[in-house]
């Protein structure tokens, strides 16, 4: 759009008073290109008053191209140049706000060190802006400067810049300073209270920050002390009773009161109660609903859940995206993925990365290549970045999709990793059987120097388990205890059981779970048996089993293995014995299963199933595939 400026012909050429009505109407880097230009054609770009205003009117402007100008006005035109700017520090704040609101914080450090560095005189608001800089960045070292500054002027004392140092050591996770700013404060307000309160809170110190409330005085206690107190004690799962006392003794409620305490029943699974709050709500929000979808989903009634998704005035992303992960709770993964192209399609809502990570997760679970595939261009098209959690789950997707090649493009590809895109991969390639190609990608985090988490070596050790690379897996076992410091956890030792007794060490995984500092779960004893059956080893074998019966009665697997390790040594009576045995404790065993992706459409089938509308068709192709061709046995002799 072209700015057109209709001089008055009372006024000069050169008058800023066009310019002056123009700037309001900017919103482009076209429009700023106008105004640029046109006060450089007048000498406009001298006057002091005019550029003064261009600054105030672009600096807080939502356009970036608008800010940036405003900056180069007055770094250009009034920086160190207009003596009264020197004096006067509220061009320098305006300036400095845009940086510590913004998304370069770290810029407003900089800019307030040049105030110091040049004479600049520095206010109230200049700190408190500094200040918000370092909280957004969490840096210590910085504010401790700033703060020391400040006891040496008589701004130390002042109350709003005592609740700004507060703030900021409690964003920084130094709770114990802000308490030690906050018990020399010679006079204190709700803002003080507050903070401590909030920041006990989060810190998991409900019982401080219930003393504080306590002893606040009563006409400093706002919405605010009371909705920190309700979230607090809401969150601390035995602390519900006391919430709900709070709530009811509360002067006024607002949705955050009342939002705060459905949360807390639903955290607790009490529905019943939430419903109760739920319906005696004056006015609900977004988030009131997605509380109670969620509260539902969680408790498994789907359809109470799908019928208050229904209900809804108003759905915005964040309530599809609960709809969505309750369905992927309840195993309902085809259900997630048509609401989400329900969102996408019919309602023209923009995914966000939430959104992607759970019908990436959905569409891993079913194993649809063909859907991953179309999210990965979607996530192309709209360039989202994949050096976070996304990139991880589209790693996942395509390995658990059984399309390896596609998830090393895409960990290729990535230029910003992270240790959790490395372990994605490492996984990946450990399910595909690909141990080698696992261990490789471990040696090249070791030489590029990525710290490897537990989650890695789960990754690694279970790579070696099914290429059957005992040493290998038994030096990466110490590679993490001796190098990397890490303490090894019940996954790490159930790996290491796992390669030993893969690769027919039965015995040197018995002794190895003899020797472990933790002990062993049903887990480790039922891998154990698995290789015991695997290999033979009947002596081993029946007292894992036992162990196993003792431990865990209801689960039919250990009985499972332990009759088909008596069927391979013809011990018919003592299968018949095991077999009894869950006949009595009413055991059946969970039937095998198997699926195949025909055309976009998953089918399933179960051992004896005959549920497939297909199977008479599917009966007579097998019958027809296990009878001898005639034709092909007279070739043969």
């Amino acid at each position: 759009m072209q700015l057109s400026v209709s001089a008055n012909s009372n006024q000069p050429w050169n008058s800023p008073l066009p310019t002056l009505h123009l700037l309001h109407r900017c919103k482009s880097q076209n429009h700023v290109n106008q105004i640029h230009a046109r006060i450089i054609t007048t000498g406009l770009i001298s006057n002091t008053s005019l550029t003064t205003k261009i600054v105030l009117n672009f600096i807080s402007s939502p356009h970036s191209s608008l800010v940036r100008f405003a900056r180069y006005i007055f770094f250009s035109r009034h920086a160190l140049q207009d003596r009264r700017d020197l004096e006067d520090p509220f061009l320098w704040n305006a300036v400095m706000k845009s940086y510590s609101h913004g998304s370069e914080p770290v810029e407003a450090l900089t800019l307030f060190s040049e105030m110091v560095g040049n004479g600049v005189s520095v206010d109230r608001f200049s700190f408190s802006l500094v200040l918000k800089a370092c909280s957004r960045l969490g840096l210590v070292r910085e504010g401790l400067q700033i703060h020391g500054l400040l006891r040496k002027i008589e701004l130390g004392s002042d109350l709003f810049l005592q609740n700004c140092l507060i703030s900021w050591y409690l964003k920084c996770g130094c709770l114990e300073l802000a308490h030690r700013v906050f018990t020399r404060m010679e006079r204190l307000d709700s803002v003080s209270y507050n903070s401590m309160i909030d920041g006990y809170v989060k810190c998991g110190l409900i019982e401080s920050a219930g003393l504080l409330f306590d002893s606040m005085p009563v006409e400093e206690k706002n919405l605010n002390s009371w909705n920190s107190m309700i979230c607090g004690y809401a969150q601390s799962g035995d602390g519900l009773e006391v919430a709900r006392k709070l709530f009811d003794e509360m002067p006024e409620r607002d949705l955050v009161s009342w939002n705060s305490m459905i949360d807390g029943c639903v955290k607790c699974g009490k529905m019943e109660d939430a419903r109760g709050l739920f319906d005696r709500m004056p006015k609900r929000d977004a988030v009131t609903w997605a509380s109670m979808i969620y509260g539902y989903a969680k408790s498994g009634s789907m359809e109470i859940a799908e019928a208050m998704f229904e209900k809804m005035p108003y759905r915005d992303v964040i309530t599809y995206n609960t709809m969505m992960t309750g369905y992927l709770q309840n195993g309902l993964f085809m259900e997630a993925l048509t609401i989400f192209h329900y969102m996408k399609g019919e309602c023209n809502l923009a995914p966000d990365d939430t959104t992607l990570l759970i019908v990436l997760s959905a569409i891993a679970q079913l194993g649809h290549l063909d859907e991953g595939v179309e999210i990965h261009d979607y996530i192309e098209r709209n360039r989202i970045f994949l050096g976070g959690k996304v990139g991880v789950s589209l790693i996942d997707m395509y390995s658990k999709c059984g399309s390896v090649e596609n998830a090393m493009f895409v960990f290729g590809n990535i230029k910003e990793k992270d240790v959790d895109h490395w372990n994605a991969m490492i996984v990946g390639l450990a399910v595909h059987g690909l141990g080698e190609s696992a261990l490789d990608l471990f040696m090249e985090m070791e030489r590029i120097c990525v710290e490897p988490d537990d989650i890695t070596f789960i990754g690694v050790l279970s790579a070696c388990a099914h290429a059957g690379l005992v040493k290998e897996g038994m030096m990466c076992f110490e590679i993490m205890r001796r190098v990397h410091k890490l303490e090894p956890k019940l996954q790490h030792y159930g790996c290491i059981v796992d390669i030993l007794g893969r690769a027919g060490h039965v015995e040197g995984a018995w002794k190895f779970i003899s020797e472990m500092p933790i002990e062993a779960n049903d887990v480790i004893w039922r891998t154990l048996l698995s290789a015991c059956n695997n290999h033979g080893k009947l002596n081993i074998g029946e007292h894992v089993a036992r162990r196993l019966i003792d431990l865990d009665s209801s689960n039919s697997s250990s009985y499972v293995l332990l009759s088909n390790m008596y069927a391979g040594f013809e011990m018919w009576r003592e299968v018949n014995m095991v077999r009894s045995m869950m006949k009595e404790r009413k055991l059946k065993k969970v039937p095998g299963c198997s699926w195949i992706e025909v055309e976009g459409m998953v089918h399933e089938f179960f051992v004896q199933d005959k549920s497939h509308p297909q199977v008479a068709e599917i009966c007579s192709l097998l019958d027809n595939l296990s009878t001898p061709n005639p034709e092909v046995t007279c070739c043969r002799n």
